[in-house]
């Protein structure tokens, strides 16, 4: 028995198209959408009953990395969105490498996202940026260099 590999990572998110367009703007493509899940094996799945959810499946342009975005229309969390920092406990952040950081970045900040920073470089072999997307989602962008 063993982890053949990482399928995707899950994202709940209020506002789903505009968190579709950030990972979009970062160079993902739309794989699939799903409108109004709901059932008792969803309620048995994820623990919670009465769930009706939205998801939008997004792919990294390699194959590599996929991002699940999902609204849950029904059973919503009650508290809100928490914007933490990136030192808080718990899964943070998503890195991704990419290329034409500077572009990326020009991009991002046309649209009002928030920079931790300006990219600094990583001991030659990297170039890094924090960003913080829709709904306080921490992005961690890195590009290869040398």
């Amino acid at each position: 028995m063993k982890v053949r590999k990482m399928d995707h990572v899950g994202v709940i998110v209020e506002d789903l198209a505009a968190a579709t367009e950030f990972f979009v703007d970062l160079g993902f493509e739309v794989l699939g959408k799903m409108d109004g899940m709901q059932g008792e094996w969803l309620d048995r799945i994820v623990g919670l009953q009465g769930v009706r959810t939205s998801i939008v499946m997004l792919g990294a342009p390699d194959g590599g990395s996929n991002v699940e975005l999902a609204k849950f229309h029904t059973a919503a969390d009650e508290r809100g969105i928490r914007p933490e920092a990136a030192n808080a406990l718990g899964i943070r952040h998503l890195a991704f490498v990419v290329e034409g950081i500077d572009a990326i970045v020009a991009k991002l900040k046309s649209k009002g996202v928030e920079l931790f920073s300006e990219v600094e470089t990583y001991e030659d072999c990297y170039k890094l940026l924090y960003v913080r997307g829709p709904e306080g989602i921490i992005i961690e962008l890195a590009e290869e260099i040398g």
